[in-house]
């Protein structure tokens, strides 16, 4: 963490409505910034299907870590840190505040509590990559149970990066990967009030579904069109929605088939999302009925100065 760490993180699944919360406690105050913590955020040119701010609101209010890195670049929790230290070191020169925005589990962390990170090796990594799409990445997630149960018991099988990253720093760094991450099972007391935001399931299932085709009709297939001329990365191509419409881009099914699996797989990563932040008791949980923004902005500024 910074010498002068952020006062707020507002969390939640994806299309809970944490973006729009933000943005309108941001807008009401002339002294506060918006750090994203999104994974995918980051890469420019991928702005719809990221549910990134809008142009105007980046005008209205400052907006970090949005737009920072190229599709064809692969992107870090480790990358993330550095670039989070910079920019919360810049918003303390300011005096200003920064509210902690997004809705992956790992860099919150990573921004909350501070992670001790293995290094990267990258030829190792592109030679795990390659195994992967020849034996599938379930065969590697075994070789990782031999290896390292504890770290392979923390993963899905089926989750290509992350197998792909414990082998790779068990390998390249002779350690277990369970060894490095700080204590992802401890949750340490924190300068920053973590405000979680909760929709029941099934509402939240059909904001994701409305969400999908709302993308669709602003514009997402073409996005991910101009995405792919850029050789998007590994990393960028996990983002969701984009691997879906890069398979019927590439001839692999029909385009309803492509956005009924965004929607069906968003779903799944939204349940992914609160099961991990479920697990951190530091969290103060707010149940929405029907207006994000009228019920949880109350309980953010009241941690602001």
């Amino acid at each position: 963490m910074s010498a002068s760490p952020p006062r707020v993180a507002v969390i939640g699944s994806t299309a809970s409505g944490k973006s729009s919360v933000a943005m309108a406690v941001a807008a009401e105050r002339d002294d506060t910034d918006i750090v994203s913590v999104d994974s995918m955020q980051v890469y420019r040119h991928m702005s719809i299907g990221t549910a990134k701010p809008t142009i105007e609101e980046q005008q209205s209010v400052r907006h970090h870590l949005v737009d920072i890195v190229e599709p064809s670049e692969e992107f870090t929790v480790a990358i993330f840190q550095h670039h989070l230290q910079q920019t919360l070191s810049s918003i303390a020169m300011s005096s200003r505040c920064g509210l902690l925005v997004g809705g992956t589990g790992l860099y919150h962390r990573a921004a909350i509590d501070g992670l001790e990170l293995a290094g990267s090796w990258p030829e190792i990594r592109q030679r795990l990559e390659a195994e992967a799409d020849v034996e599938g990445t379930r065969s590697l997630h075994r070789r990782l149970v031999e290896l390292d149960p504890i770290a392979a018991r923390r993963m899905e099988p089926t989750n290509n990066r992350r197998v792909v990253r414990a082998l790779e720093v068990i390998e390249g760094s002779g350690e277990l990967f369970s060894s490095f991450g700080g204590g992802l099972d401890e949750y340490p007391e924190s300068e920053v009030h973590q405000i979680g935001l909760r929709w029941p399931r099934g509402v939240l299932a059909t904001r994701i579904e409305q969400r999908v085709h709302r993308m669709m009709a602003d514009g997402f297939l073409h996005e991910v069109e101009q995405v792919l001329t850029l050789e998007p990365s590994r990393t960028a191509r996990q983002a969701l929605g984009y691997r879906e419409l890069i398979d019927h881009l590439e001839e692999r099914c029909s385009l309803d088939e492509a956005i009924d699996a965004t929607v069906t797989r968003t779903r799944q990563f939204a349940v992914k999302q609160e099961r991990w932040f479920r697990r951190d008791p530091r969290i103060e949980w707010i149940d929405i009925e029907s207006d994000p923004v009228v019920e949880v902005a109350p309980a953010i500024t009241k941690y602001l100065p």
